[in-house]
């Protein structure tokens, strides 16, 4: 069955040519700095993600769905889902696994401070990545 092996958020991922690109990667804390008053700013940020895809599941496609919600649950904040699919090149050896890699590019209004999960789910399996979300408010 395919698995989420890698999920992470970045300040930025590009995936080329079957590689993921990642600046700042890894964070488990985002500080939105604004003024007291002010609106919280738009969060810009990006996922990277990476899936194994056994041989036995090359060449069919599997549903990707990855979302951002808060801890404590709820509906989701942003959400992506998709359809990917690995085939078996010439000159692999039998019985390899094959691995896709994905960036998105993320835009999120965070309603408040607090707890987060990005939350990756392909087929059955599902990975979490928590973090959280912290207000550096100037005068």
């Amino acid at each position: 069955m395919a698995e989420i092996e890698m999920l992470t958020l970045a300040n930025h991922a590009e995936a080329v040519n079957g590689l993921l690109y990642l600046s700042g990667a890894g964070w488990d804390r985002l500080t939105r700095r604004y003024r007291r008053g002010d609106r919280a700013p738009v969060n810009h940020f990006g996922i990277a993600v990476s899936v194994n895809v056994p041989w036995t599941e090359a060449n069919r496609k599997h549903h990707l769905s990855l979302w951002i919600e808060h801890e404590d649950g709820g509906g989701p904040l942003i959400r992506a889902d998709g359809e990917l699919e690995v085939g078996r090149p010439p000159g692999v050896p039998e019985g390899s696994d094959r691995r896709a890699v994905l960036a998105i590019d993320a835009q999120v209004e965070f309603p408040g401070p607090g707890g987060y999960r990005l939350v990756g789910q392909i087929g059955e399996g599902r990975r979490t990545y928590g973090f959280s979300v912290v207000d550096d408010l100037t005068a």
